[in-house]
């Protein structure tokens, strides 16, 4: 494997996109098809743990290398930066793995009020933990996507493209031959309606 800043910046773009993907993927309690689901926080427990993993061997890759090139450093402490937010990631749906199993336990107790009370805080507990969850994963699919963008900035077009925004443009000045509407005749305004 090469250590060009393309190809760095390609594997910064990717981490990131995979990153964004488990965002995607986050449980959303209350919605049918996006319930917490045990096997599903399993999975992608695995699949955050396989993503650490994934970031230590790019940094020990790019550590080992003897012949880097200058943006190598930056690269380097990227991956290594993804590392707490990934975590923090799986930690997070090790909790929401908590809550589903005491709420799998606690099933057929569901009516008594004490199990009801606790119940309702664990549903709670499970939110919070989510929400910490898809900030972590923003956090590290924004600092690759950002990273990327220093290894290999952009093509210039793209740049050029991005400064001309509508929203950053400012609105034309009117044209001094044109009459002001507070200057037009109340017949014209009025067909106008």
């Amino acid at each position: 494997m090469n250590n060009t800043p393309i190809s760095d910046t390609l594997a910064l773009r990717a981490t990131a996109s995979a990153f964004d993907a488990q965002r995607g993927k986050l449980p959303v309690p209350g919605v049918p098809h996006r319930s917490p689901d045990s096997v599903a926080v399993a999975r992608q427990i695995s699949e955050l743990g396989q993503m650490i993993n994934g970031l230590g061997d790019e940094v020990l890759f790019r550590a080992a290398d003897q012949n880097r090139e200058a943006h190598t450093v930056r690269v380097i402490t990227s991956f290594a930066a993804a590392v707490r937010p990934a975590g923090e990631a799986a930690s997070a749906l090790g909790a929401v793995a908590d809550q589903l199993s005491f709420l799998n336990q606690t099933e057929r107790l569901r009516d008594q009020t004490d199990a009801r009370d606790a119940r309702e805080a664990a549903a709670r507990v499970m939110e919070d933990a989510l929400g910490t969850a898809d900030t972590a994963l923003r956090a590290a699919a924004d600092s690759l996507h950002a990273a990327s963008a220093t290894v290999w900035p952009p093509p210039v077009r793209l740049q050029a493209a991005r400064s001309r925004s509508t929203t950053a443009a400012p609105s034309p000045a009117p044209h001094p031959t044109t009459v002001p509407a507070a200057a037009a005749p109340a017949d014209r305004i009025a067909r106008s309606r």
